[in-house]
């Protein structure tokens, strides 16, 4: 049974903070899927401040989830215990620091990024306008697009822990060991923004180069469809090679050969435009979509032995059916 209950008021134990709390807060339509649960308690902090101030405060008990725009994001549809904590404006910034390099907080838009570093005459991070999501995302899943990774361009990433306490790491720093969309830190440490090192360059050519991801992004990526991004990473050339197959071959295209372009499951469907991104078609649950998404692996698994990462983060329980006052139903 769910143990997401209407009467239990988490909210009543939680400190007191400059932010906003809102109870059995719906988010299935906030996230790019348009699909999922509630948030036991959603808080969204006013800056870094207050939320370290929440986090020195909250009972270590209470479960705590981190959540962007939710654009690679799978919430089931029984919600999320605990606090899920959502950065809003005081975590917006993008700023120039010296000449090549920029710093941005954990909610500004990865594109938004993109365009202030061309506005600042900053080459080499044209790579974030190819990745929906916000920096906090793309430093916890080292996000890439188009040959450039984030772990590429970071000079610091700024975090703060449990305790509270904010910590400045280096790029280079044991704790971060970022690889394909990893990164070693913590869950529990939370990105707050980080710095990135560009190159100087003519505006111009930063936004031809821009324009030039865009429009490779709309031809190849079912962007105007209710998607997630990338469902699984590409597996390592070594997982390939022990698979017998060539160490070049994507995802998507293990994929297509198992019949999943176009495949539907419920409400979900694998895109026809790129069979390695999800789509809901219109009353698609979070359960369709996982399902779906696990049943292109299990059949990839049976084929060539490759057993896919999920990319998109699944996050919450699962619905109870039929037990009333749960947290899908608010």
């Amino acid at each position: 049974m769910s143990v997401l209950k209407k009467s239990e008021k988490l909210i009543d134990r939680l400190p007191m903070v400059r932010g906003r709390y809102t109870a059995f807060a719906p988010l299935g339509d906030t996230s790019w899927f348009r699909a999922g649960g509630c948030a036991e308690v959603l808080y969204k902090p006013a800056d870094k401040e207050d939320l370290c101030d929440f986090l020195k405060a909250c009972p270590t008990d209470v479960p705590i989830t981190v959540l962007g725009v939710c654009s690679n994001v799978i919430i089931r549809d029984g919600g999320i215990a605990g606090v899920v904590i959502k950065m809003g404006r005081g975590f917006t910034d993008i700023e120039q620091e010296g000449t090549s390099t920029l710093y941005a907080g954990a909610a500004a838009l990865d594109a938004n990024v993109a365009i202030s570093a061309q506005n600042f005459g900053i080459g080499g991070l044209e790579f974030f306008s190819g990745i929906p999501g916000t920096i906090g995302g793309a430093l916890r899943m080292n996000a890439g697009a188009y040959g450039t990774e984030t772990a590429d361009v970071l000079v610091q990433a700024d975090v703060i822990d449990r305790q509270g306490q904010i910590h400045h790491i280096k790029a280079n720093d044991p704790q971060m060991q970022m690889s394909y969309r990893h990164n070693s830190l913590p869950e529990a440490m939370i990105f707050v923004g980080g710095y990135f090192k560009g190159v100087i360059e003519d505006a111009g050519l930063i936004e031809s180069r821009i324009l030039e991801i865009k429009e490779k992004r709309a031809a190849t990526q079912p962007i105007k469809a209710r998607t997630g991004g990338s469902t699984f990473a590409n597996p390592t050339p070594q997982e390939l090679a022990a698979a017998g197959l060539p160490e070049d071959k994507k995802t998507w295209q293990l994929i297509d050969a198992v019949g999943g372009r176009g495949f539907v499951l419920g409400g979900a469907q694998m895109s026809e435009k790129h069979c390695n991104f999800m789509i809901n078609t219109g009353e698609a649950t979070a359960h369709d979509l996982e399902m779906l998404g696990e049943e292109m692996k299990g059949r990839v698994f049976e084929k060539f032995g490759v057993n896919l990462r999920w990319e998109i983060r699944r996050i919450g329980q699962a619905k109870a059916i039929g037990l009333g006052d749960v947290m899908g139903e608010c």
